[in-house]
C-alpha cells in the first residue's frame, strides 16, 4: 500500500470486506449494513479524490462476488534492439496492452491487446514480471491490480490508426519518449530491456 495515503488503504479495505459481506452475507440486515459500509467508502474516495460521488461508485463498487484483483497485460516488442511503444490519445506512450478480458486467456490477452493497439501480429513467449501495480506506479488506484508484463515475438503486420493510439514506434532506452506513468514508467521499460538482452531471465513476481 502507498502510506501516504492511509485513507485509500482504509477505503479500500472497507470496500472489500462489504463486497464479501454482500455477497456471502445472509439477512436482509446484515445486508444493508454491508452496503452502508461500502457507500462510506466511496464516499471516502469521492472526497478525498475530489471527484464526483456517482463516478466514485461506478469505479469503485460496481463489482459483485468476492473481491479479487484486476489483471492488466503489457507486451514488450523488441527489433533492432529498440523497444515498441504505441502513441496514446493523449500524447504519451506506452507498452501495448490493457485489461484482460474476461473470455480470454493472459496469453490471448497479450496477444489481442497488441493487434488492436500496434495492428501487429505476435506470440508471447515469456512472462517477465507479475507486478502488484500500487508499489510502482502512479497514481496509487482504489482497487487491486495485478500488472503482467511478457516478452513477444514479433511475426508480422503492420501499424494501423485506431480508436485507442494514433501512431506506433520503436525507441532505445536513451531515447525514450514521455511515458504514460501510470500504465508503465522507466523503471518497468527498462526491467523489459533486462528480460530481452538476458536470454535466461527469470520471471520477477512481487
Amino acid at each position: 500500500m502507498d502510506h501516504t495515503t492511509p485513507w485509500l488503504d482504509w477505503a479500500v479495505e472497507l470496500q472489500a470486506i462489504a463486497q464479501a459481506g454482500l455477497h456471502y452475507g445472509a439477512g436482509p440486515y446484515d445486508r444493508q449494513r454491508y452496503q452502508r459500509i461500502r457507500d462510506i467508502a466511496a464516499e471516502m474516495v469521492a472526497r478525498q479524490g475530489d471527484i464526483p460521488l456517482e463516478k466514485a461508485r461506478d469505479l469503485f463498487c460496481c463489482e459483485t462476488g468476492y473481491q479479487t484483483p484486476k489483471l492488466d497485460t503489457r507486451a514488450a516488442i523488441f527489433q533492432g534492439g529498440k523497444i515498441l511503444l504505441v502513441r496514446e490519445n493523449d500524447g504519451r506512450w506506452s507498452l501495448p496492452g490493457g485489461w484482460v478480458d474476461v473470455d480470454v486467456s493472459v496469453r490471448e490477452n497479450v496477444i489481442k491487446e497488441v493487434r488492436e493497439e500496434a495492428g501487429l501480429e505476435v506470440t508471447a513467449d515469456t512472462v517477465i514480471a507479475v507486478q502488484d501495480r500500487e508499489r510502482h506506479n502512479r497514481p496509487v488506484y482504489a482497487w487491486k491490480v495485478c500488472k503482467i508484463f511478457v516478452l513477444c515475438s514479433l511475426v508480422g503486420g503492420r501499424f494501423v490508426p485506431n480508436i485507442e493510439t494514433t501512431e506506433s514506434g520503436y525507441f532505445s532506452l536513451e531515447d525514450l519518449p514521455p511515458l504514460a506513468e501510470e500504465k508503465n514508467n522507466r523503471e518497468q521499460v527498462e526491467m523489459c530491456f533486462a528480460a530481452y538482452r538476458d536470454k535466461s531471465w527469470k520471471t520477477l513476481m512481487d
